[in-house]
């Protein structure tokens, strides 16, 4: 780790937490005056000093959240970003910022955990608190495994610190980081209770489905996949499934609304703030939605868009449909996920009418900060975690956005990857078709929420969930991940299917979307509209790196952050991990 992530860490073992949060699900009393000797006392102390690592610490990922899950993957146009030709290295600054965050949420977890091993508040709240904060780190793990492959484990950052051996922490193979993982979820879990004891906080079946996301994506770490791991995860998917009393969402498009914020369906999330606290807040709107989304001169992701490979998978081709193939799509994911020609919204921009995506780039009397120019290579630019305007975000939050400051929650797990976690995992290490009313019932609930016309399936294969899973959740910072577990025992298949995609812009769209809005004509003229198919694909295989106790091509991972590695030669990219005996080295 970077020298000022090791500060960053030292600051938080002596302070105990450095930065407040302001909503009703976060807030926290008073701070002026308090130490960690005068605090931890009561029961709303123990709650307030977790509730930082639901936002503050996982700032700086958001960016890389967005540019290695779907840049990276495919999903998503970001010009000439590293992501898109996988040329990506160490010094990437999003990159640098991705560990930093991962990193500091390990750091503040554990202390946070230090701290309320000295509360004196009722052990109920202590233990709920404490699995927190595990399941925050064993989060955070996941991300690091997933993005870097072997890396250190810091189980407790103020033992390294006092020991001086931080800065000479040795790499951890991959298999026994997933150990570390599963070992933390499942003390969490110890400590969690079964009721969450309020909305949006994580519960013991929060844990409980990332642990079974955790064990399918360990199933192939070996090269290749393993029994035992898949029977853990459908088992542990499973019991979230039955017994958490969570359900799934009537309407896919709800998930993303502000007014929907706290719905069960939501597992995991970043909790975003606004307030005087930088870092609290979320972000994502200023990279991912279009000049004037917003009031305040903060948005700029217009000239990015949705990949034509993505729009390919929703079935859309552009420049060979006419309008009437995606107004009429019947998979609901398509309109919220993505703006097309024709599109409109009631939950966006509602003091305006609905947003209109044509009338908002062309029509300065809808949008006085129209453009007049379609900015998107791609034609199509994205709907999620947009909240929208002031208005819109004071009428469902009560609160006021600022420049790039808005409450908009991240959601990073949900209740539909755990469907189709089970699903998945049930198909065994074969992988073969299966006609199992389980595996059929748990596809259906997410395939046919979101497609209402959908006939009930009479048979599930792997190559309907991969692809069920890259259209439930486009945009969610999770196909590049898996992408990852999949190299783990197919490399092959990721490379073929990564080198096969349209990740390249269209050209002369701006034409005809302006025609479209001004007279309802969409004439295709090929002389004047086209894909770019003279950029070669990205070389893909340079993100594979060897396992030398692996027998297949190799697995993906990133380059380590340049600023850790030249403040720890072992953490290299040429440097491989050690064993480590999870169970027997560590506990809690």
């Amino acid at each position: 780790m970077k020298l000022s992530n090791i500060k960053y860490m030292a600051v938080a073992t002596l302070l105990g937490f450095t930065m407040a949060s302001c909503s009703d699900f976060l807030e926290r009393p008073n701070e002026d005056g308090y130490n960690v000797d005068n605090y931890y006392k009561t029961d709303d102390q123990c709650y307030s000093g977790v509730n930082y690592l639901y936002n503050s610490p996982w700032y700086d990922f958001q960016r890389g959240f967005i540019k290695v899950g779907e840049v990276l993957s495919g999903n998503y146009y970001w010009g000439s970003s590293p992501y898109m030709n996988f040329s990506v290295n160490g010094s990437d600054q999003d990159l640098v910022n991705m560990s930093y965050s991962l990193w500091a949420v390990i750091g503040h977890a554990n202390t946070v955990c230090n701290n309320l091993k000295g509360a004196t508040a009722s052990q109920d709240v202590i233990n709920q608190c404490m699995g927190e904060a595990l399941t925050w780190k064993a989060f955070a793990y996941f991300f690091l495994v997933r993005s870097f492959g072997d890396v250190p484990i810091v189980h407790n950052n103020i033992a390294e610190i006092q020991s001086g051996t931080y800065g000479q922490a040795l790499k951890v193979k991959r298999s026994d980081v997933y150990e570390y993982i599963i070992m933390t979820l499942e003390k969490a879990m110890s400590l969690l209770k079964k009721e969450s004891p309020a909305d949006g906080r994580i519960d013991y079946y929060c844990a409980e489905a990332l642990l079974a996301k955790v064990y399918l994506t360990k199933a192939g770490v070996t090269g290749s996949l393993n029994a035992s791991d898949l029977e853990k995860a459908a088992s542990y998917a499973k019991d979230v499934i039955d017994n958490s009393g969570r359900t799934l969402l009537e309407n896919y498009a709800d998930v993303w609304k502000l007014t929907e914020s706290l719905s069960d369906e939501s597992l995991i999330a970043w909790r975003w703030t606004v307030g005087a606290n930088w870092t609290s807040q979320n972000t994502l709107q200023s990279d991912l939605a279009m000049e004037g989304m917003d009031e305040f001169g903060d948005c700029w992701g217009g000239w990015n868009g949705l990949s034509v490979d993505l729009q390919e998978a929703f079935g859309i081709k552009l420049l060979e449909n006419q309008p009437d193939a995606w107004l009429n799509n019947n998979d609901t994911r398509l309109q919220a996920t993505m703006f097309l020609p024709g599109f409109t919204y009631d939950y966006l921009w509602k003091d305006h009418g609905g947003f209109d995506y044509l009338k908002f780039i062309y029509d300065d009397s809808y949008n006085e900060a129209a453009t007049k120019s379609l900015q998107s290579p791609t034609g199509a630019n994205c709907v999620k975690h947009l909240y929208g305007n002031t208005q819109d975000h004071k009428d469902a939050l009560n609160i006021a956005p600022a420049r790039m400051s808005y409450a908009l929650p991240t959601h990073i797990l949900r209740l539909a990857d755990v469907y189709l976690i089970y699903a998945e995992a049930k198909l065994g290490a074969s992988r073969t078709t299966s006609t199992s009313a389980d595996v059929i019932a748990a596809f259906d609930a997410v395939h046919r929420r979101a497609v209402p016309k959908a006939p009930a399936s009479t048979s599930v294969s792997w190559d309907d969930i991969w692809k069920e899973r890259r259209l439930e959740f486009a945009m969610e910072g999770d196909r590049w991940y898996d992408y990852v577990r999949v190299s783990y025992y197919d490399p092959d298949f990721c490379v073929n299917e990564l080198i096969a995609q349209k990740r390249n812009s269209f050209w002369g769209l701006n034409d005809l979307y302006k025609a479209y809005h001004t007279s309802g004509s969409w004439k295709i003229d090929t002389s004047k509209q086209g894909y770019d198919a003279s950029t070669a694909a990205p070389n893909v295989v340079v993100l594979l790196r060897k396992d030398s106790e692996v027998s297949n091509t190799g697995y993906f991972a990133l380059p380590m952050s340049a600023e850790d590695v030249l403040f720890n030669p072992n953490l290299g990219s040429n440097v491989e991990g050690v064993h480590v005996d999870v169970r027997s080295t560590y506990s809690y």
